[in-house]
Formats: C-alpha cells, sequence, structure tokens
C-alpha cells in the first residue's frame, strides 16, 4: 500500500532542489532546467524512485524525469536523491492528466509506466494510464521516433492497454506476457520494488512496447 500522509512531506518537496514547482512554466524549457542539450525521457508513476534513478545512473547522457501525485512517495525519492545526487534527474508532483501543461510537443523521447493504479471499475477507465485517452497525450509529446514502454502483473489492465494500442493508432513493436523468462526483453531490465515484490511470488510481468504511427 502506498504512503500517503507523511506530516511535512509537501513542505520539503516544495523545498527539494531536485523538484519543479507544479507552477513553472518548464514545456518547452527542459533545455533549460537540465542546462544542456540531452535527450528527456519520463515515467509517470515513479514512486519510490527507484527504477528511475537506477536508469538515470546507468545513462547520464539521458535526462530523466519522474512524475509522482503523491507527496508522501515523492518525499521517499528525493530522500534517495539527497543519498545519491543524480544531475540528471528532476521530479514533479502532479497528476498525469495534466501532462501536457510540463511538455512541449515532440519533446520526449521516451515514456514509462510501470505498475500503474489499474482503476479496475469500469467507470474508470479513461483515467487508466493506458487508456486511449492517455495515449492522445502521449502522441503529442512523443518525438517523432519515441515510443512508450509499460510494465505491470495486473493481466487484466495489461489486456486492456494492448486493446487500446488499434483505436489510438499506436503499433506494438514488442510484446511479452512473461518477462522474466523472456531473454530478449529482459535484457537490461531494471527492476521497481512493486515489480520484485511481485515476481518473488511466482507473478509473471507483462510489458510491452509500442510507438504511435502517423494518422
Amino acid at each position: 500500500m502506498r504512503l500517503r500522509n507523511i506530516p511535512g512531506s509537501r513542505e520539503a518537496i516544495g523545498n527539494s532542489e531536485y523538484v519543479i514547482p507544479e507552477e513553472n512554466e518548464c514545456a518547452g524549457k527542459w533545455k533549460e532546467i537540465f542546462g544542456n542539450e540531452q535527450p528527456v525521457h519520463i515515467e509517470i508513476g515513479t514512486g519510490k524512485g527507484r527504477f528511475l534513478m537506477e536508469l538515470a545512473e546507468k545513462h547520464p547522457e539521458i535526462n530523466y524525469v519522474g512524475i509522482e501525485k503523491y507527496s508522501s512517495v515523492l518525499l521517499r525519492a528525493i530522500q534517495k536523491m539527497e543519498e545519491n545526487p543524480l544531475p540528471n534527474v528532476r521530479f514533479i508532483r502532479m497528476e498525469a492528466e495534466h501532462i501536457l501543461r510540463y511538455f512541449e510537443k515532440g519533446e520526449v523521447g521516451r515514456v514509462y509506466l510501470n505498475f500503474s493504479d489499474p482503476w479496475p471499475k469500469e467507470r474508470h477507465a479513461k483515467r487508466r494510464l493506458v487508456s486511449r485517452e492517455f495515449l492522445d497525450r502521449y502522441r503529442v509529446l512523443l518525438k517523432p521516433d519515441g515510443h512508450l514502454e509499460f510494465k505491470t502483473d495486473n493481466k487484466d489492465l495489461f489486456d486492456f492497454g494492448v486493446e487500446q494500442t488499434e483505436p489510438a493508432h499506436w503499433e506494438i513493436i514488442e510484446i511479452t506476457y512473461d518477462l522474466h523468462h523472456d531473454e530478449k526483453m529482459n535484457a537490461g531490465n531494471i527492476m521497481t520494488e512493486y515489480e520484485e515484490r511481485f515476481s518473488s511470488k511466482g507473478n509473471p510481468i507483462y510489458k510491452y512496447i509500442i510507438k504511435p504511427y502517423k494518422i
């Protein structure tokens, strides 16, 4: 279960040098924020930051932005950053629905979604981060050669995501229904906290890599 109510978490986030204030006009300004011309990749639902920070450490030539809506969870990621500062990582505390306020058209090279909230009730389908509504948003911010990577242990959510690709005009590049036993797709895989927990119980991990095509 995610931690959501740590007293003072919002204040700590607001004072952190690693967090971009929600009110900042940062769309189109990420080169200025990072101070370089490196590509920008984002993770939506970054949680405690393990995946993003390991990825950033392995790829210093890429800038990473972690997006998380829960202050108490994001605080954990910030604390990790304070222990091991990485110049190519920044965070935003925000709702994913507002993603286009923070990134300009064609500004992002890759989107990562890891173990997203499944929103199991049908009336909440549009809130799922792999829904057509969200795929339409990602299409705008991705570069022409950009793509999206999605991992989950939730079969229903994964099947839903697969079903959404065609009507949203995206194509599947790679797909697996058992990531950790797929030699090709598991090469270089970085596990999240959730992934390690679920896979240790024997749960298969599902993953796809998709990209939008011209319409």
